[in-house]
């Protein structure tokens, strides 16, 4: 049985560690770059190349950001006085679609995953209590996802968070049980923030 040459094979065991890329799909994607013209395919490799050396994480919140400081928080129209919470710089992408929150946003980069070494000091959790010490918000949504690591989180931050003099307020089940923000549509993200309940640190 003849194998892929050296370069084909390369290619697709890169392309099949990323997220959701199985093999047979690496190997699709393999084929599709090998028969692009040479423009698209040497585009593509540039597209990566200026991802790698632009984009950072916002100074302040952790988005992604081709500044020092994000849009967001750069923003003079944002609402400054309500923060949410998220796991990752694509939970905020989801939630800026619905376009019904104004407010600011802290990404934590993560969850709290004690089976994979994952603690508070592994996210930015840290940072998170320093901004709220100096900027008073008088709301902060926590928004990590509904599956047992994003519970842990929300539980987690309603600890540490409770004698903020801030109100805590989580998004409603809107959002499927064990499921991710970036999963869930507009309508659902909008109902989600619309009936955002209470927290109370036991």
């Amino acid at each position: 049985m003849t194998d892929f040459p050296v370069s084909m094979r390369l290619l697709i065991e890169e392309l099949s560690k990323m997220p959701g890329i199985g093999p047979k799909t690496a190997q699709r994607l393999a084929f599709y770059i090998l028969r692009s013209p040479d423009n698209d395919a040497e585009a593509l490799a540039a597209a990566i190349r200026k991802v790698k050396e632009s984009v950072r994480f916002c100074g302040v919140c952790n988005n992604l950001s081709d500044e020092d400081l994000c849009e967001i928080c750069k923003s003079p129209s944002r609402t400054k006085s309500v923060l949410c919470v998220v796991e990752e710089p694509n939970d905020i992408v989801t939630i800026e679609k619905a376009r019904n929150f104004n407010g600011l946003y802290h990404v934590l980069l993560g969850s709290l995953s004690p089976l994979d070494g994952i603690g508070p000091s592994e996210l930015k959790i840290k940072e998170l209590l320093d901004r709220v010490r100096k900027e008073k918000f008088k709301e902060i949504i926590i928004a990590t996802d509904f599956n047992t690591e994003g519970e842990a989180t929300a539980l987690y931050l309603t600890k540490i968070l409770k004698g903020s003099g801030a109100r805590l307020t989580r998004v409603a089940y809107g959002i499927p049980v064990g499921g991710g923000l970036e999963y869930a549509d507009q309508a659902t993200i909008t109902k989600a923030f619309e009936g955002r309940r209470e927290l109370k640190a036991s």
